[in-house]
């Protein structure tokens, strides 16, 4: 943002003015690299808003103008279909997006019973002529062998187990064997993004870029209402990021999948949950430095690593492969600035412990929340007391998957309402309408995470263990 860019242009904005700090244009300081996408937080929110702005109005009528958007989900689970344990559900937040014109050409997942239960389910209700005439499959070269000329998916939602997707090598390839089925299929990969060596992810990186594929990685948080409004602040004062500090608690009672509480085959919690923070971490603070990563870790022999309210029998995961309690970290990012992260199996309600702390020069910046009722508290250089923010029914479910579909139909389009800040122009070939979480980006977060779990792994080799 320069000194001729006008506040009142760029509303809503949350700018240092508003925190009653005024920020001298001349005075900015230039970024040390190139900002993340950032989205205006107006064009975020929720399902349920009941006043819906001009915009979303205008929005929705073009939509309805449409004609059917064909989708493939593969995997019939928790993730794309929903679950007790948390809000995710994409296959509701495509139901109120394309509302009408939603047809699922198909759901794909090797246990078929799985996919009748979700069938069942989405036929008792409402959406019933979205999902009736979906193809129930094990395989997608069985979706390929069955399916109408009509019938080909615009948009393919990979909500598979991440040993099957996110490189390119052979049976863990699933995006490439879509696109070399649909190449003009847009698609939705959650995270983790592989199990795949990190080199193997970025030589997938590069396929969908040079294939200019829209496609976009579940890094919900990065949607967020509040996280978007630090964004905006940050680029209003104009300052860099000096310190990121984040911890995810998780609720660890109510997992009861073994799979997840095998490191051997989920990788363990950083890669596979405590990503999501970590991806925040370099959101905000840039790309880091894989080689001043540090960390440590409690494990389940040890006495502060005892838990007490496994959901499922630990005894039968080998002793080498049990996730561990909690992590610590610390690493620097090529802007100079610094980070230290924490994650920890330590509740057992419902709700996750979550908080990020950004700090600027004479600005600090902490959101806390993120997965229930996200608050964001701002500290300005002007006053000590700190401004509380929020933003109600918020859904950053919705938001990313709201891009993505945008994304998706105005591929060969000028969109000339792009939901990314002005000030990111310049980016936007790379990151089409509004999608803040490209594959090739998502690369970096999953190389950190390895990084975190391999030095935590080396550190344990230099400790001794106590007598089993």
């Amino acid at each position: 943002m320069t000194g001729s860019d006008s506040t009142s242009a760029r509303k809503p904005s949350f700018g240092a003015g508003i925190l009653g700090s005024s920020v001298d244009p001349a005075h900015k300081h230039a970024r040390a690299s190139l900002r993340k996408p950032s989205i205006d937080p107006a064009r975020l929110g929720g399902m349920q808003a009941l006043t819906p702005s001009p915009q979303l109005v205008r929005e929705m009528k073009a939509m309805s103008l449409k004609g059917h958007y064909n989708v493939l989900f593969i995997g019939a689970g928790n993730i794309n279909f929903g679950s007790d344990q948390g809000p995710w559900n994409h296959s509701v937040r495509l139901e109120h997006k394309l509302q009408t014109r939603m047809h699922v050409v198909g759901i794909i997942d090797p246990a078929i019973h799985r996919a009748k239960e979700v069938m069942t389910v989405k036929c008792a209700t409402f959406v019933e002529a979205a999902y009736k005439d979906a193809k129930l499959c094990k395989s997608l070269d069985e979706f390929v062998g069955i399916i109408k000329p009509t019938e080909v998916p615009h948009a393919i939602v990979i909500g598979s187990p991440a040993q099957f997707h996110g490189s390119d090598l052979p049976g863990q390839d699933l995006e490439l064997q879509c696109l070399k089925h649909f190449p003009e299929a847009a698609l939705f990969v959650e995270k983790p993004i592989s199990c795949a060596p990190v080199k193997s992810c970025y030589a997938l990186a590069k396929i969908l870029d040079d294939k200019k594929s829209v496609v976009s990685v579940g890094y919900m948080l990065r949607y967020l209402q509040v996280i978007q409004q630090m964004q905006r602040i940050i680029a209003e004062t104009g300052k860099p990021v000096m310190m990121v500090v984040a911890r995810y608690v998780c609720s660890y009672a109510k997992i009861d999948s073994e799979v997840w509480w095998n490191k051997s085959k989920s990788l363990g919690p950083i890669v596979e949950q405590g990503t999501h923070l970590v991806d925040l971490c370099r959101y905000f603070g840039g790309e880091a430095i894989l080689e001043t990563v540090q960390a440590t870790s409690t494990e389940h022999y040890e006495e502060a690593g005892k838990l007490e309210a496994i959901p499922i029998d630990e005894s039968k995961i080998p002793a080498n492969d049990r996730v561990p309690r909690t992590t610590s970290a610390i690493w620097k990012f090529d802007t100079g600035a610094v980070c230290s992260f924490s994650h920890a199996l330590t509740l057992q309600g419902t709700k996750y412990s979550t908080e990020l702390e950004v700090y600027l020069d004479g600005w600090q910046m902490k959101v806390v929340d993120l997965y229930n009722e996200p608050t964001l508290y701002v500290r300005s250089p002007e006053a000590d007391a700190e401004q509380k923010i929020n933003f109600p029914s918020d859904d950053p479910y919705f938001s990313e998957i709201s891009a993505w579909i945008d994304a998706s139909e105005n591929k060969n389009a000028n969109n000339n309402e792009s939901a990314i800040a002005e000030d990111d122009e310049e980016d936007n070939d790379e990151i089409p309408n509004g999608i803040l979480s490209t594959f090739k980006d998502s690369c970096g977060t999953y190389a950190l995470t390895w990084a975190i779990k391999e030095a935590s792994e080396r550190a344990l080799k230099t400790g001794t263990k106590p007598t089993q």
